[in-house]
């Protein structure tokens, strides 16, 4: 090229105006801008009008500054070869889109100075203005933007134009310490000091910036208002020095919010990684508490154990309802923002997904629900345990009274040495005791079943109550055996007596049964009794009526039995019997006849007491089931309907989602202010409980339905809440208007009849058609559909919720950040080359990203790597889940 267009020279590139006697300030600063390029051609040029009038220097300017090849140049000093060098170089500016108004080649090669200016503006605005580009804004708006951003810190400098507002010459130093602070101390210049400010700055500029000196101090401050197109030019020279900056600035930034994106997801994860194991661990922990079922011996051991259940029902177990529902909305939350980031869902460890903890939380309750029903069945067993020993121990202590005594009576052989009056009185006595030992029988079989009863039940002093139940009943056989070998003697011996006087018989025969029926009353009186209901209570008491009436009879009886005492003692006075002891045929007498009599009249009305005291604690029970059902009928269906009102809201659209939330949250408030009722119904259940109250007739809501319910109801009301707020985050990251979520909203709810909250694939391909897609009834739409479906449904349920088909909506309407982005911002971080080094890294971007990048991205391998290159392009794709992290 060098040796086509000119001779080598080394005449310098900068030139003043002075220097070159110039007549405008335009005219010197076009010439050092044309210089600058010149240069790298080893060319320059000195007259702007003369210089360019052959074409030749204006075809090499515009090779060097396009970088590409014109037309090869006529090489002749004749008018048409310069007019055609001319056109050449004028076509190929038109043919950048560059519009040149009345300016043709015959001016430029006649050296028209206003001509030359203009075309050589023009190229100045073509290939070093036009395509700077800030925020939206291009050319000589975006130059002032970049010009205002970069020295809006700096005191004493307010740019608004192209003239006026460099005159002082601290724009020039301002954009200079912006960009390179060690070249100028800025706290010593002074706004009052023009000449020195811009000659600093077009000095350091030209010795360390490679920007030639394109103006000229005194003809700035010399002039009331600058040239605008010399100071555009000439500021375009630092936009374009600076440039590389920007974009590694601009390429940091992406980076650093990709990253921040990245790691605030990481820490989310964690963080649910972390509360998931904790709740597992509760869990695991007291399922094997809930599942003991070892049974205490004690009713208040057993009443302590209900106790404790009732402490982890209030204050264990709601503080973990709270970490399960937050739980599952940090996992909505994150999975949201994943799908908004463009990365990959997140996929808990193994055994930590949303649904095993709730298979956990569910074997939870399962076994709360079974550890409950073993409490109230075994305080039932103890009850009836208690009950039983205690009736086993008044029978058998009322049988071992009448058996002492017994076993020496029977092998006694008093009838050897008996008169025959004696030997019938014996044997008639010894009748009168088989018919009392017969009597005894019954009691000593229930004897006999309590004790196998209390076996049954698994008493824990059971091995006490056999060795007493063996022990009546060994002496029981003993007696059996004594009355059947006496009853022998003394039939081998009645022959040899004589009559008996029948009359002691007869009192003693009436005596005896009598005197049972007096012991059975007063153990029936004493007797402990156990009812649940009023009925049951009703039915005792009216046994007891029933006995009462029966004893005018038994006083009949009584004092008929007492008439034959008094008539054999009024025929001892009468004749003078002389009978030695008692009545040889019982041990029975009138006093102790009386003396039971009394004792059972006595009994009669402690009797009546008690049924009354019990008929009114079962009245109390009434009450409490009563108290308890009137409430619980309310709080019931108030759950049920606040359910059925959240899933209508759900799927309702009122207002924006903004309104929609903040109605949710009032509902939720009302929801929450709701809790005291229920209080008050676990207050009136502890009594129930506390009361040992086992069922109630009135409602059909048991205590358990009730929290259930009402845990489901502030779950379900905080997931609500949560969608609609992934809802807003959607809307706001992706762009979305609220007339587009109404549409998408609308669409869906047409397609969900049946209101479940869910589309099939069917009803989701149906709303998809009616939105504009075009999914056509062959093998590629069967297709496209499909890969549809697993965006939406990843787990192949084959339902589409709600925020899955916004999720969709957004993507598909919405753009984000990809791997290719990031992948070419690394790219200008590192210099245009495949791989990036550590250093450059730490250089433009923060300390924390920079190692979090250095940890994460593998060795560069390819050919033109360099020790401890890291390789950018697999961390890019891998920060989007399309390669190993």
């Amino acid at each position: 090229m060098q040796d086509l267009w000119h001779s080598p020279s080394t005449v310098p590139v900068t030139l003043t105006a002075k220097r070159l006697q110039f007549k405008t300030q335009q005219q010197c600063t076009f010439t050092a801008w044309c210089n600058s390029h010149l240069r790298k051609a080893g060319t320059q040029i000195e007259n702007i009008e003369e210089d360019f009038r052959d074409g030749l220097k204006l075809m090499l300017l515009l090779e060097v500054i396009s970088g590409e090849r014109l037309a090869k140049p006529e090489r002749g000093k004749m008018r048409v070869h310069k007019i055609s060098n001319v056109n050449k170089a004028l076509d190929f500016i038109a043919s950048k889109g560059v519009k040149l108004v009345s300016i043709g080649a015959e001016e430029i090669v006649d050296g028209n100075a206003k001509m030359t200016l203009g075309m050589i503006w023009t190229i100045i605005l073509r290939f070093a203005i036009q395509d700077i580009s800030v925020e939206e804004t291009s050319a000589k708006e975006g130059l002032l933007l970049w010009c205002q951003r970069k020295t809006a810190p700096y005191k004493n400098v307010n740019i608004q134009n192209f003239h006026i507002s460099w005159k002082d010459g601290l724009g020039f130093c301002a954009l200079i310490h912006r960009h390179r602070p060690e070249l100028i101390d800025y706290g010593k210049l002074r706004k009052d000091d023009p000449m020195t400010n811009l000659n600093t700055a077009f000095d350091v500029a030209e010795k360390y910036l490679d920007i030639p000196k394109m103006l000229d101090a005194e003809d700035i401050v010399g002039t009331a208002r600058p040239d605008e197109k010399a100071i555009m030019t000439y500021v375009s020279s630092f936009y374009h020095a600076f440039s590389g900056a920007q974009k590694a600035e601009t390429a940091a930034n992406r980076i650093c919010k990709v990253l921040a994106v990245n790691q605030e997801n990481e820490q989310l994860m964690e963080d649910y990684e972390k509360l998931a194991s904790d709740l597992l661990e509760w869990i695991r922990r007291t399922i094997p508490w809930l599942e003991n079922r070892m049974p205490e011996n004690t009713m208040q051991a057993m009443q302590q154990k209900l106790e404790d259940f009732r402490d982890y029902r209030r204050l264990h177990k709601p503080p973990k309802v709270q970490e399960k529902c937050q739980l599952e909305i940090n996992f909505n939350t994150l999975q949201t923002k994943l799908r908004l980031s463009n990365r990959p869902a997140f996929m808990p460890s193994e055994g930590k997904m949303v649904s095993d903890i709730n298979n956990a939380w569910g074997n939870l309750e399962g076994a709360e629900k079974g550890y409950e029903e073993w409490l109230l069945n075994e305080i039932r067993r103890l009850e009836r345990l208690d009950h039983l020993a205690e009736k086993f121990r008044q029978k058998a202590a009322i049988h071992e009274a009448w058996t002492e005594g017994k076993e020496d009576m029977l092998q006694k052989r008093d009838y050897e040495t008996a008169s025959l009056s004696e030997i019938k009185a014996l044997l008639k006595k010894h009748e009168a005791f088989e018919s009392d030992l017969a009597a005894h029988q019954d009691r000593v079989e229930q004897i006999a079943a309590i004790a196998q009863e209390l076996n049954e039940l698994d008493y824990y002093d059971s091995p006490s109550v056999n060795a007493r139940c063996q022990r009546i009943c060994d002496q029981w056989d003993a007696l059996g055996g004594l009355t059947q070998k006496r009853s022998e003697a003394l039939q081998r011996t009645e022959k040899l007596l004589e009559t008996i006087d029948q009359l002691y018989l007869e009192f003693a025969k009436r005596a005896a049964p009598f005197n049972n029926w007096m012991e059975g009353a007063m153990e029936d009186l004493q007797d402990t009794f156990i009812v649940h209901t009023i009925e049951e209570i009703q039915g005792l008491s009216t046994a007891h009526e029933q006995f009462k009436a029966t004893l005018p009879e038994a006083d009949k009886e009584r004092l008929a039995i007492l008439g034959i005492h008094n008539e054999i003692a009024k025929i001892v006075q009468t004749y003078h019997v002389n009978i030695a002891g008692t009545n040889p045929y019982t041990t029975i007498n009138p006093q102790e006849i009386n003396a039971k009599w009394d004792k059972v009249r006595q009994l009669v009305p402690q009797r009546d007491q008690a049924l009354i005291e019990e008929h009114a604690r079962q009245q109390n029970n009434e009450r409490l089931r009563r108290q308890f059902a009137n409430q619980a009928n309310v709080i019931g269906p108030w759950i049920q309907t606040k359910m059925e009102e959240i899933g209508r809201i759900s799927i309702e659209m009122h207002g924006t989602l903004e309104d929609q939330l903040t109605h949710l949250r009032q509902y939720e408030k009302s929801i929450v202010n709701y809790k005291p009722k229920i209080d008050q119904l676990e207050g009136d259940h502890q009594l129930i409980q506390e009361a040992l109250i086992f069922d109630n007739k009135h409602t059909n809501y048991t205590m358990e339905h009730i929290r259930v319910g009402w845990e489901q109801l502030l779950t379900t009301i905080a997931r609500t809440i949560n969608e609609i707020e992934n809802q807003i985050l959607t809307r706001d990251a992706k762009g979305i208007s609220q007339e587009q979520l109404n549409e998408f909203r609308a669409s869906f709810n047409h397609f969900d009849r049946d209101h479940s909250g869910t589309l099939g694939a069917e009803e989701f391909k149906a709303c998809l058609i009616s939105l504009g897609f075009d999914i056509a009834n062959d093998a590629q739409g069967e297709n496209e559909f499909s890969r549809i479906m697993s965006i939406v449904d990843p787990n192949r349920m084959g339902l589409v919720t709600f925020q899955a088909f916004i999720d969709f909506m957004s993507r598909e309407t919405a753009d984000t950040d990809t791997a290719d982005q990031v992948m070419a911002s690394f790219k200008v971080l590192a210099g245009d080359k495949n791989y990036i080094l550590a250093d450059e890294l730490r250089r433009e971007l923060p300390p924390d990203q920079a190692e979090y990048c250095i940890a994460r991205m593998a060795p560069y391998t390819g050919p033109d790597g360099v020790p401890g290159a890291l390789d950018y392009m697999s961390f890019s794709t891998a920060l989007y889940g399309e390669s190993d992290l």
